[in-house]
């Protein structure tokens, strides 16, 4: 990545009287969706492999009409029209099928695609991203173990698992570590030649739209910014600060003419709002609990940890405390036996560690006693309040209430985007725009076959913020972004 004030530099061009003149394309967010995009953004394209045979027999008539016109620029409507899968994204469910033909059905297939990189079809772009390339994963315990199979969770044309031979290791259950994806998403940055594109350490603050005229006025009509099409035309402004070595906040304001929200949505977990969640001993993060063990801070002889929540954060969190042997109090609204809870959609032979955590949740009831020591299960249960003793009282379904006296509380209840850099949250964008943006139940609102916004054109979500919350899916979404700006770009040429 580049030095801090090389980089700050190459921000800050953009700003200065001489330098007005907009960037095509400004990603924020540098996780799996900004990476694929930058990679489809810079050059390299995708091409029907001649000879291939896809198992998808519609598709391969289809594939075959036009293998000489590259995949974005094809009609990817036309393209995933009778697909299906697990994923409700038409371009997604393309995008994975031609990755990977029949993964579904346990076959390992080979792709169907080909690539070719085409510099003339390249777009100037920047990713910005407060952590290195792979966004939250360097956030993620490295020893955790990825919910989708390893194979998923590569990008375009550099394989995971080729990757991890050459690094002499193997996928555990047919998974991988937290750890392997974070260091794989930088080696593919590097390896594709994209890192030019990244600026790491970035923090976006605002993103609004601005009269590319008053700009223009401002920069004393400098030659760079009279390339703009159009003096009326509406251009984005994107500010924020970059983080130094030192720890200093250099600011930086850049214009673009199309802006890609990729940040996911593991910057802002969700909190109960319940009396004392703000106190010290209340966290929001798995980190905090592998931290206090480490530091001795908390052991076997500690007063129980509470964890609130029913999902595979919460999972992973009892299995840490579980090999710790750390008390836990296990708290959580739904009933076991519910068939939304996300532990009874899991196949049990190929996650056998959260299938353990089912059966304790099931076996370890306070009304009895079962196998597992130092482990209490509180199903139908929510937090009433936690106080400054650390005494948390808790409630039943039928209101009864009971006060425990705990050392930590983990409250793992699933994580919210930060959308505060955008005007009202970015509520506007989303499907329901009385409601806050949310990846499951209220995402961004957004074209199925551009992902352009609806409400903002020109205005790009990729990945959670559009409703595609697996890797293997979110490459579909830049997919389909790279096709629209590159019919953009063709349209009005610089």
């Amino acid at each position: 990545m580049l030095p801090d004030r090389e980089m700050y530099s190459a921000l800050s061009r953009h700003q200065n009287k001489s330098g007005f003149k907009p960037i095509p394309v400004v990603i924020i967010g540098n996780g799996p969706s900004g990476i694929c995009l930058s990679y489809l953004l810079s050059g390299y394209t995708p091409y029907f492999k001649r000879h291939s045979l896809h198992p998808h027999p519609i598709l391969q008539s289809k594939l075959q009409e036009a293998p000489h016109v590259s995949i974005l620029n094809q009609d990817l409507e036309y393209l995933s029209e009778g697909l299906e899968g697990r994923s409700n994204s038409p371009v997604a469910l393309l995008f994975d099928t031609l990755l990977r033909p029949d993964t579904d059905f346990g076959v390992t297939a080979e792709s169907v695609l080909t690539w070719w990189h085409e510099s003339d079809r390249a777009i100037p772009h920047l990713v910005l991203g407060k952590n290195p390339p792979g966004g939250a994963w360097h956030s993620i315990e490295g020893s955790m173990i990825t919910l989708s199979r390893g194979e998923w969770m590569g990008l375009p044309d550099l394989q995971f698992k080729d990757w991890l031979k050459q690094k002499k290791r193997g996928l555990r259950n047919h998974r991988a570590t937290a750890e392997d994806i974070a260091q794989y998403y930088q080696h593919y940055v590097m390896k594709k030649g994209l890192q030019k594109n990244f600026r790491c350490g970035t923090v976006v603050t605002s993103v609004r739209k601005v009269s590319a005229k008053s700009i223009f006025n401002h920069a004393q009509k400098s030659d760079s910014f009279c390339n703009l099409r159009q003096e009326s035309m509406e251009i984005f402004q994107v500010d924020g600060f970059i983080k130094t070595v030192k720890g200093d906040k250099e600011p930086f304001s850049v214009y673009a003419e199309n802006v890609v929200l990729a940040t996911g949505t593991y910057d802002s977990p969700t909190w109960l709002g319940v009396k004392g969640e703000n106190l010290s001993y209340v966290h929001h993060q798995l980190s905090v609990l592998e931290e206090a063990v480490k530091n001795n801070s908390i052991g076997i002889t500690s007063d129980p940890v509470l964890i609130v929540g029913a999902g595979l954060t919460a999972a992973d969190a009892i299995l840490f405390a579980h090999h710790c042997s750390i008390p836990v109090i296990h708290v959580f609204r739904r009933r076991v036996s519910d068939p939304g809870l996300i532990f009874n959609q899991l196949p049990k032979m190929m996650y056998p560690e959260y299938h353990k955590v089912h059966q304790m949740m099931k076996e370890q009831s306070a009304a009895c006693a079962g196998p597992y020591e130092c482990y209490v299960s509180l199903p139908e249960h929510h937090v009433l309040s936690f106080g400054k003793d650390k005494k948390c009282v808790l409630q039943d379904k039928n209101g009864c209430q009971k006060a425990y006296k705990i050392s930590m509380a983990l409250v793992l209840t699933g994580s919210n985007p930060n959308l505060s850099f955008l005007p009202n949250n970015g509520t506007d964008l989303a499907v329901d725009s009385d409601q806050p943006v949310n990846p499951k139940r209220n995402p961004i609102d957004i074209d199925p076959f551009t992902y352009e916004c609806i409400q903002e054109k020109g205005l790009y979500a990729l990945g959670p913020l559009a409703g595609d919350n697996f890797v293997r899916f979110v490459q579909g979404g830049a997919l389909a972004a790279a096709s629209s700006l590159l019919k953009k770009a063709n349209k009005n040429p610089p």
